[in-house]
């Protein structure tokens, strides 16, 4: 059974990639997850803030004091000659590299431009075999444009690739007014690959302290359909690579994403639930589906069920919600 697939311009044994979580800080699980079957591995997000925290601290004991010894100012460098930031992630990199023999991912985590991209360069130094971009945005000011997002999302996603010769994906969000215009834009932009899609965790409200609480809900198999439609509809319309991601719990799951058009599938909630074991149940279940069902590869079924594809291209469309109100309403008659 072939299960290999391409994905960034990596070949990769099988499109099973555990996707940034807090797995892939501890290298043993890395290698677990190696074990288990994952073909690449997307690493923890190093944030913007923690950057600009940490120019920000180290600048502040650098200078601190100086202003009362006026020959002070001249026995340090200037902030942006130190090699600022989380020299940790780097090192974790490296040792990842050393640990497991396939493409480890760096995942870079930001809002606006600024120095923080800088480190686009430093994680392909260290060792990375391309970079996933992810740019998680909430658009909370009313008088704030979708076209002003839009931009800034382009403006960021072109600065990356300017730092580095690796492949580059952008991990979006679902909810751009048109993101089939969006990720067609950045496709001829020049990124790489996209990642369908970011999903943003939401705070609660305690009514006890009156506080509000942030949270990590996870993911069912529900949410996988966000993605199927979209990498369905995105499918053969643009260069770059898709990967699917949100929802993605079973074989099924993995199965139906490639048959929409995605080159591969990223994992996060089922391995946390299950630990990184649980990618030897999912292969192990893909290849009896596809033995039963008369597949014997992954490319022969990629696609196959995209609009450009299926019957009923409408499906993916409004009609999709048509019918699904009348089907529901049939089968709950009163």
């Amino acid at each position: 059974m072939d299960l290999s697939t391409t994905y960034l311009g990596l070949k990769l044994k099988n499109p099973l990639v555990p996707s940034a979580s807090p797995l892939s800080k501890d290298i043993d699980s890395i290698k677990k997850l190696e074990d288990a079957g994952a073909s690449a591995i997307v690493m923890y997000s190093l944030f913007e803030e923690q950057i600009a925290f940490e120019a920000a601290e180290l600048d502040h004991f650098l200078t601190r004091g100086t202003e009362q010894f006026a020959e002070a100012l001249t026995y340090f460098p200037e902030e942006d000659e130190f090699n600022l930031g989380p020299e940790e992630y780097l090192e974790h990199i490296r040792k990842a590299k050393d640990a497991t023999d396939i493409p480890i991912i760096a995942s870079l985590n930001g809002i606006s431009k600024g120095g923080w991209i800088e480190y686009a360069k430093k994680m392909q130094d260290a060792g990375a075999d391309a970079l996933e971009l992810n740019v998680y945005f909430v658009a909370t000011n009313p008088d704030q444009p979708g076209q002003e997002i839009e931009d800034l999302y382009r403006e960021i996603a072109k600065a990356v690739k300017a730092q580095v010769t690796l492949p580059v994906s952008i991990k979006l969000s679902p909810n751009f007014s048109s993101i089939s215009n969006m990720v067609s834009t950045l496709d001829k932009d020049g990124m790489d690959g996209f990642v369908m899609f970011n999903r943003f965790y939401q705070p609660d409200l305690d009514l006890q302290s009156l506080e509000v609480k942030p949270g990590v809900v996870l993911s069912s198999s529900n949410d996988l359909r966000i993605p199927l439609r979209w990498i369905a509809i995105m499918y053969d319309r643009i260069k770059g690579s898709m990967a699917g991601s949100t929802g993605v719990h079973s074989a099924q799951d993995v199965l139906k994403l490639i048959m929409a058009g995605a080159d591969v599938a990223q994992m996060c909630a089922v391995l946390l639930n299950n630990g990184p074991g649980y990618l030897s149940t999912i292969l192990s279940d893909m290849e009896k589906w596809m033995q039963e069902n008369g597949y014997d590869s992954i490319s022969t079924m990629k696609g196959s069920m995209s609009q450009k594809s299926v019957a009923e291209p409408a499906a993916f469309e409004r009609a999709n919600y048509m019918k699904a109100l009348s089907d529901y309403s049939r089968s709950h008659t009163l």
